[in-house]
């Protein structure tokens, strides 16, 4: 252990000026092996060093500590060291070894799973978030265990703290797969259903070679959320990748027979259909939102009517919403009316409702902020695009292929041109 003592008052005497900083770095780089072999005799070496100062020296230690056995008795000694350290270490050393920031969170987070606690790792692993960033527009690998704490935790708001981030720069595509995957149920679970849809519109719609299991398990939401909000699903659109266009009804095959049954608008048949697949979905967690689902047909059936009628009678809305009587209706369309899905008013006088256009006349001064902030941010995205676009058209990497391509592309023209005079 002499080793260990010895790079212990080199991290001590290393940790203030950039240039020992960086000294500091490659000595303990060096010595990962000789860590590792003493992981489960490092704790006490912890205690000497203070992780605001000798953040890299205390990493380096913490992460291979973290990587050895750590027993039930320790865990919870574990879980305080790596709070208090996450709390006040340097940004700018952790920069210099991220990968050893991940390791050591994801130990923490799957201590804190272990236990069954995820509350208690949430607002670690939003510092951690925060601290590993360079800009609130880069999506780290520790996004998606943070929206996994608050998931585990139902702590849906949260969340909301990362996920109303704009994001433009990605590490790694599993990273984005499951922020945008965990991202729409934690908006599902606060029943933001537009939101919703669109994160797991991006993970069905993202760049891919091969269909992955997230991809799958988010077609599924998506088709359910799809329902509630829009009472049918969207073809894909032109950029969904090859594989997922040919691939993912094949598998969410009970999904996309609830769809076919819901646009028939009959709820007999949408009940069986659930009821044919509920072992299905319950295996899938998701027979809450196919509740749902059923439930919405409902009042799409009654929205439908205010396309068609301006007064209707509860028993006439009872009667084509399949609903077993006029009070049953009159509960759901005061219900829709609180919700602001449906603009009427009920006479329970003779029973009839009355319905009525949309009363916004966007002219309110709460309605005019709203569509400034609306237009303030979408000149602020179109104006990063440009930005992103300027640099990719500089990117050696991509002009190479370009040139490639239009290299080929040139000969093919000439080809065909010489032929013709040939």
């Amino acid at each position: 252990m002499e080793s260990v003592e010895v790079l212990v008052a080199h991290i001590q005497g290393l940790s203030r000026s950039p240039d020992e900083v960086s000294h500091l770095h490659s000595l303990l780089k060096q010595s990962e092996d000789a860590l590792r072999s003493h992981a489960s005799r490092l704790a006490p070496f912890l205690s000497q060093l203070d992780p605001s100062i000798h953040t890299l020296g205390y990493l380096f230690l913490l992460e291979a500590y973290s990587s050895g056995s750590i027993s039930g008795e320790e865990a919870s000694g574990f879980l305080l060291t790596v709070v208090e350290f996450i709390n006040s270490c340097s940004a700018e050393q952790i920069q210099l070894a991220p990968e050893k920031f991940i390791s050591v969170c994801k130990s923490f987070k799957d201590q804190v799973m272990q236990l069954g606690v995820p509350m208690q790792g949430i607002a670690p692993l939003w510092m951690a978030v925060r601290k590993l960033q360079t800009s609130t527009e880069q999506l780290t690998t520790l996004h998606s265990d943070y929206l996994l704490l608050c998931l585990l935790a139902k702590c849906y708001k949260a969340g909301l703290s990362i996920l109303d981030d704009d994001i433009f720069e990605v590490d790694h595509p599993r990273d984005h797969f499951l922020y945008c995957y965990y991202g729409g149920m934690i908006n599902i679970g606060l029943k933001r259903f537009e939101k919703a849809l669109a994160c797991l519109h991006n993970v069905v719609t993202a760049p891919m070679t091969t269909l992955n299991a997230i991809c799958v398990e988010a077609y599924k939401k998506y088709i359910l959320v799809s329902l509630i909000l829009n009472g049918q699903v969207p073809s894909f659109p032109k950029y969904t990748s090859s594989a997922a266009h040919r691939n993912l009804k094949n598998y969410t095959q009970p999904y996309v027979d609830l769809a076919n049954f819901y646009a028939s608008g009959k709820f007999s048949e949408l009940e069986a259909c659930i009821q044919t697949n509920q072992e299905k979905f319950l295996s899938d967690s998701n027979l809450g939102l196919v509740k749902q689902v059923l439930s919405s047909l409902y009042k799409r059936n009654i929205q439908r009517l205010t396309q068609t009628y301006l007064t209707l009678s509860l028993q006439d809305i009872a009667n084509v919403a399949q609903l077993n009587n006029p009070k049953e209706a009159e509960m759901h369309v005061l219900q829709m009316i609180q919700d602001g899905e449906i603009f009427a008013t009920i006479n329970q006088k003779d029973g009839m409702v009355s319905f009525h256009e949309d009363p916004e006349q966007y002219k309110s001064c709460r309605m005019t902020e709203h569509i400034d902030f609306s237009i303030q941010r979408l000149m602020a995205l179109s104006k990063k695009l440009s930005s992103l676009d300027d640099n990719l058209s500089c990117d050696p990497q991509y002009l190479s292929k370009v040139g490639k391509e239009r290299q080929k592309f040139d000969f093919d023209e000439f080809d065909s041109v010489s032929h013709k005079f040939m």
